[in-house]
């Protein structure tokens, strides 16, 4: 296989990664107006991705570095046409990194409100602007002869990149909310499966849309791996659905990883969509970018195949490690403890 071909899957793989990671991040930052009833339950709540948030953000640095790399014309037009919505992307998660180190620092009520505030908002934002950047690339954005965005940030906000927008942040509100039932005991894990079960409904109907309405996309530009792109969309579907049941059973460890599936399989939906364009170009296809157009040389994309092949797994196992340590949930009991004892 062409490398070119190669690393166009290896850059869809790390934007899995961090969706599936960060989506139950921001997920959990949604939930917390919802589920931290009082500060012991918003401690417990924030405290079941305090470990492990900052890693799990670190998917979108190594994807973004990927993705300039390998196909510097894409990069170029994505973040020179999009860059309000990214910039707006970076704020957010800016916001919510500074409010998880900054909220425990003070025992004021209203300073903690403050960056409960922040988390809840620097989870929503990215979870719809994800989904709607990532549906206007596969739908494809005005582009001219010269491969530059002739759009406006008014013109991201079409009636197909806002509903999958809206699909990435039902899911990824609900990938958070199984995992918050899956780390968390007491009332907190009782309220997390009845939020699942309400979002349950708004999540299949928005995501049985994105699916169809992508498959009309791909079919319409007689998408070569079209039958790939059906097929990601009903495993997607199956997974969505079985996790649902899950949730329903008190299944709480295989209602999760049926959610990390559903989001998988939509986000290689939506990614093999794409195939062979990286950005279609709306008015005229001759203007897309393309995988070959876009790529960089065959000694650039041979050095990062070898980097890959060697730091790809040792990520992986710290990261696996790292889960592993902070596998335990994070009890009320505890949180109580916590809040109880004196500041030093």
């Amino acid at each position: 296989m062409d490398l070119a071909y190669l690393w166009f899957f290896i850059v869809g793989i790390l934007f899995v990664g961090y969706f599936v990671l960060d989506g139950f991040d921001f997920g959990v930052g949604m939930s917390l107006p919802f589920l931290g009833k009082d500060e012991v339950s918003r401690r417990q709540v924030i405290n079941t991705i305090g470990p492990v948030w900052d890693l799990n953000e670190t998917w979108v640095i190594v994807a973004g570095a990927c993705l300039f790399a390998a196909f510097p014309e894409w990069y170029a037009t994505l973040f020179s046409g999009f860059y309000l919505a990214l910039l707006v992307i970076l704020l957010a998660l800016i916001a919510r990194g500074v409010s998880f180190e900054y909220r425990h620092q003070r025992d004021s009520l209203k300073w903690k409100r403050g960056f409960d505030r922040m988390i809840f908002w620097g989870s929503v934002l990215p979870a719809l602007l994800w989904g709607v950047a990532v549906g206007n690339i596969v739908q494809g954005v005005p582009l001219d002869a010269d491969h530059e965005f002739t759009g406006s940030l008014l013109t991201l906000l079409n009636p197909y990149g806002l509903w999958v927008g809206v699909t990435t942040l039902l899911l990824f509100w609900l990938h958070g909310v199984y995992f918050i039932g899956l780390k968390t005991d007491g009332q907190v894990h009782d309220d997390a499966q009845s939020l699942a079960k309400k979002l349950a409904v708004p999540t299949v109907v928005f995501a049985a849309g994105t699916v169809i309405w992508t498959v009309m996309i791909a079919a319409g530009r007689e998408a070569p791996l079209l039958w790939a792109v059906i097929a990601c969309g009903v495993i997607a579907a199956l997974a969505l659905l079985a996790s649902v049941a899950l949730n329903r059973a008190d299944r709480d460890g295989k209602a999760f990883a049926s959610g990390a599936v559903t989001i998988v399989f939509a986000v290689l939906t939506l990614w093999l969509a794409l195939f062979p364009f990286v950005m279609p170009s709306s008015p005229d296809l001759a203007n897309s970018l393309t995988i070959e157009n876009a790529s960089s040389t065959d000694l650039t994309l041979q050095i990062m195949s070898w980097a890959a092949l060697i730091f790809l797994p040792l990520v992986l196992l710290y990261q696996g490690w790292t889960y592993w340590v902070f596998r335990k949930r994070v009890t009320r009991s505890r949180m109580e403890e916590a809040e109880a004892a004196p500041a030093h």
